[in-house]
């Protein structure tokens, strides 16, 4: 094992632009609406950094390089097992029948050592998965003087923005083919379009707020998901400060009602999510456009310990009276493996 790396330089890396140079880095939401291109990291647990990059150009993925060794196959350890996940399952679906919450979305994350801090590029690990899993909203955003290093493959979107057009692209069902997608799963992605509709409806102008796509089948490398679109018109004075305040952290990741679930979740997960199921994108400020995607399909390196930096990742599934825990459980595995085996070297499974 080498010794402890000199931290890489910062970078940004969304839509298709590689932003270098860095100039600022603040926690002020008010910023996205000033000037300049910058990388957002909003933590599912509220801590957002807001990254500005003087100089941006046109980049494709990454290549495959040597500045990604991965953890083990078998190093991985997760914050719930099986049983005390279905258990989590079980424990839900008494709330749900007690009438607390209609879903609540129950994750656990995985964590692994890495065994070369000199070759744990995060930017090499986005250059993996872009060849191995290639995602619609996949990035890197590399700070490590700010404790920010994160590789996403997200399938989801956040919050798009475009002048004073929003819109956000809930996923609420999964499985290896459409033919595996259960009525459950349609009910599962209806109720979270309608608090989506709700928390946009709160920032946006009064009649609005439109579902052009509902339950639609989107194929994506392993699996398949039900997206819907929801999208409206801003209101007069409303920026990023107030998009953030209505809608995070997304629907699709706590459930509904949202201050039910995030209580429930709060109870029974036992590692603070980070940056997985909060939000990982771009805004052009000068352009008044962005593209924010929820953290799912991400990666993170928590460097506490310089000498043995930790990869971790996030997985989960939401939960409704009609969840079968072993199922539920089945559908983590799922979201995990290909991308884990992808991070471990293994290649796809």
């Amino acid at each position: 094992m080498s010794g402890p790396a000199l931290p890489p330089s910062p970078l940004a890396r969304f839509g298709g632009r590689l932003a270098t140079g860095l100039r600022d880095v603040t926690s002020d939401p008010d910023a996205l609406d000033s000037a300049g291109f910058w990388a957002v990291a909003y933590d599912f647990e509220g801590r957002l950094t807001c990254a500005r990059f003087e100089d941006v150009r046109p980049a494709p993925a990454p290549p495959r390089t040597e500045g990604w060794r991965g953890p083990s196959p078998d190093s991985w350890h997760s914050s719930l097992d099986r049983d005390a996940y279905t258990a989590g399952v079980r424990r839900i679906r008494e709330h749900i029948a007690a009438g607390e919450v209609y879903q609540a979305n129950l994750c656990r994350v995985l964590s692994a050592p890495l065994p070369d801090p000199g070759r744990s590029d995060v930017d090499a690990l986005t250059g993996l998965l872009a060849h191995g899993n290639p995602a619609p909203y996949a990035g890197t955003l590399r700070l490590p003087a700010h404790g920010v290093e994160i590789a996403t493959a997200s399938p989801e979107l956040y919050l798009r923005r475009d002048g004073r057009t929003v819109s956000s692209g809930p996923i609420k069902g999964t499985g290896r083919t459409e033919h595996d997608l259960l009525e459950k799963d349609h009910a599962e992605n209806v109720m979270i379009v309608d608090l989506v509709r709700n928390d946009l409806g709160r920032v946006c102008a009064t009649g609005t707020v439109t579902v052009p796509d509902l339950c639609a089948v989107e194929k994506h490398p392993g699996l398949v998901h039900l997206v819907s679109t929801v999208e409206g018109s801003l209101r007069d004075g409303a920026g990023w400060p107030e998009l953030f305040d209505a809608t995070f952290p997304p629907g699709s990741v706590t459930g509904a009602p949202k201050s039910s679930a995030l209580r429930i979740i709060e109870a029974l997960e036992r590692a603070p999510r980070g940056p997985y199921c909060g939000a990982v994108g771009w805004v052009d400020a000068d352009r008044g456009e962005g593209e924010i995607a929820v953290g799912i399909r991400t990666f993170w390196i928590d460097r506490s310990d310089p000498a043995v930096p930790v990869l971790r990742f996030g997985t989960g599934a939401g939960i409704t009276w009609e969840s079968d825990p072993a199922r539920e459980w089945a559908e983590t595995e799922l979201k995990a493996a290909r991308l884990v085996a992808i991070a471990s070297g293994q290649g796809t499974p």
